[in-house]
């Protein structure tokens, strides 16, 4: 009688092998990617930054004026305005008091005055009355890699704090990861010191960007004894905090202090 079971052939151990470094190229790469892209995006908030503190002081050099509280249209407090300097009609502007105010006007105002001189692209020309909630820079800013808009006035809405400063508010909606990065590439890696800060959220009614951005931000720091499980959030004052990387929060804000 014949035998009709068949001999089932089953992976060599040098086919699994081979599949298995096939999986592993495959991940290995996307990983790769993940890195290459979240480079960029790091490269592009440091450069970002540079390019706006450079059309800042330019056009300071260049006009005599500070960009966004220079007033738009002449009148008695205003003999030399915007519109008359730059030849173009300039829609909104501040009051010539030597900084960018914490408000709708000025905070709108200096991405159209530096783009109207052509320190910056993007032809920003927000309206005359501030939106809804005073959220005012959606459509009326640059906006950073994650389509966070930025925000450049002077507050003391950041962390560790003495006195009012010119910042750069480099948007919302940055991960952790990328806002750790960023700081060990342009600082000191710390996110309550140096010149790139985390922001403080619910600092005052001039300089909550929560209320300015209708949105709260994660808490991104972390005391510097946390450890996984027993996470301890920072308080934004403490120059030992470290970033919370344990939590893995998808949206940090930072400022770029002038």
């Amino acid at each position: 009688m014949k035998n009709n079971n068949k001999k089932q052939a089953g992976f060599t151990l040098v086919e699994v092998a081979i599949v298995l470094t096939i999986i592993g190229l495959l991940l290995g790469g996307i990983l790769k990617g993940q890195e290459l892209i979240n480079s960029a995006r790091v490269r592009s908030l440091a450069n970002q930054n540079s390019a706006i503190q450079a059309a800042y002081f330019g056009f300071i050099d260049r006009y005599r004026q500070v960009p966004g509280d220079w007033c738009p249209t002449t009148n008695a407090a205003c003999p030399n305005s915007a519109t008359a300097a730059l030849g173009v009609t300039v829609n909104i502007g501040g009051d010539g008091n030597g900084r960018i105010d914490n408000n709708y006007t000025e905070g709108a105002a200096v991405w159209e005055q530096l783009g109207r001189a052509g320190f910056l692209g993007g032809g920003f020309i927000p309206a005359t009355a501030a939106p809804t909630a005073d959220v005012i820079y959606a459509g009326n800013a640059p906006a950073n890699a994650f389509s966070g808009s930025l925000v450049l006035s002077v507050n003391v809405g950041y962390s560790g704090v003495a006195a009012a400063s010119l910042n750069l508010h480099i948007g919302p909606n940055v991960p952790v990861s990328i806002a750790r990065e960023l700081d060990v590439k342009v600082d000191d890696g710390l996110p309550n010191s140096g010149i790139l800060r985390l922001t403080k959220p619910n600092g005052g009614t001039e300089t909550d960007f929560d209320t300015m951005f209708a949105a709260t931000f994660a808490t991104c720091s972390a005391t510097a004894a946390s450890v996984p499980g027993t996470v301890v959030a920072g308080d934004g004052d403490d120059i030992t905090d470290i970033f919370n990387l344990f939590e893995d929060a998808q949206d940090c804000a930072q400022v770029f202090l002038y």
